[in-house]
């Protein structure tokens, strides 16, 4: 459940209220017991991993994990290609005349 932040107009009192997503926005101000609670716009929390077990690769596709496993699972190493030939070609440099 989230924790939403809470300012009431009347009295300016801010306060978090955790909260379940369903649940309605507060309008009484538990300070002043007042109806004038506004719920604050917030940037929020990154997605947060707590415990052991969570890794990038728990998520991956089938596709990824047979070509994962068949990698890791041959001995043979193979060499890396070479890069590609630039498409820009390089022009023979101008003679000068001198001699």
């Amino acid at each position: 459940m989230p924790t939403y932040d809470y300012v009431c107009q009347k009295c300016g009192h801010e306060f978090d209220q955790y909260q379940s997503i369903k649940d309605d926005p507060l309008k009484k101000c538990p300070k002043c017991k007042k109806q004038g609670l506004k719920r604050k716009i917030g940037g929020g929390a990154g997605l947060l991993f707590k415990g052991s077990g969570f890794y990038i690769t728990d998520y991956r596709s089938e596709g990824y994990k047979k070509d994962a496993k068949s990698e890791s699972g041959s001995s043979v190493t193979t060499k890396a290609e070479p890069a590609p030939a630039s498409k820009t070609e390089s022009k023979p440099a101008a003679k000068t005349g001198k001699k």
